[in-house]
């Protein structure tokens, strides 16, 4: 069974393009990964300041394998992963800590990591 990963993002009024923007520039980062399945960047349409960044992986070992992975250490502006069952933070080093040494500014301010199984899916493919 799939599982799902969710983290939900809080970006600040105004910040919202330059959070898109660095989820674009890091096209390529997961998508290669083993047991990588599906990965979709959600925008609020209201006035929620929470974007959510959905992936699919084919187990939770694949997950653990991407979230430990020097790919997700350069995505995440850092050399290595987070601590076990944690999000880590958003592209660009956004742990809400203050700039990362040498990077960009933060453009969210905290995340929180949700995890599901898949016990039903329907698809149009």
């Amino acid at each position: 069974m799939s599982v799902v990963k969710i983290n939900a993002i809080d970006v600040p009024e105004g910040m919202g393009d330059e959070f898109i923007d660095r989820f674009a520039k890091r096209a390529g980062a997961v998508e290669n990964q083993p047991g990588f399945e599906e990965f979709l960047l959600l925008k609020p349409t209201d006035d929620n300041k929470r974007f959510f960044v959905f992936t699919r992986w084919e187990s939770e070992e694949a997950f653990q394998g991407w979230m430990s992975s020097r790919d997700f250490g350069k995505a995440h502006g850092n050399q290595g992963g987070p601590p076990a069952g944690q999000g880590g933070p958003p592209p660009g080093g956004e742990s809400g800590d203050g700039p990362p040494a040498g990077g960009p500014p933060p453009v969210a301010s905290g995340s929180e990591l949700l995890a599901f199984e898949v016990v039903e899916r329907v698809s149009a493919d």
